[in-house]
């Protein structure tokens, strides 16, 4: 099994994060390039405040950042946070993997065993 004492306790917020698909939508946006906050909000049905609250998410999970210049914020990716949460989906997607080898060698012989009956 994988090692759950080493979770990085930064991962609940990334997951919860990307739980929702307006900013699972806002991360896919954000792979193409940096973007404000209006050009983000454009394709929601949302009033702008609430809107932000979903950044505000993405940023305190540490998935975005922004800057602000001017009247204008602007938000991109930040790649380190993603990678966290591909790392542990990666270490659980090689445990799954070895245990589904594992099965399949059994019922494979298990199965090859029985016609020899």
């Amino acid at each position: 099994m994988p090692q759950c004492q080493r979770v990085d306790p930064a991962l609940p917020d990334i997951f919860n994060a990307l739980s929702d698909p307006t900013r699972l939508a806002v991360v896919e946006r954000l792979s193409v390039s940096p973007a404000s906050a209006s050009e983000l909000a454009a394709p929601f049905a949302m009033a702008l405040p609430s809107f932000m609250q979903h950044m505000g998410v993405l940023e305190r999970a540490g998935v975005v950042t922004s800057h602000k210049a001017g009247r204008t914020r602007t938000y991109q990716l930040a790649p380190a946070s993603l990678q966290l949460a591909s790392a542990w989906l990666a270490e659980f997607r090689n445990h799954w993997e070895r245990k589904l080898d594992q099965l399949d060698h059994l019922l494979i012989t298990t199965h090859h065993n029985q016609g020899n009956r």
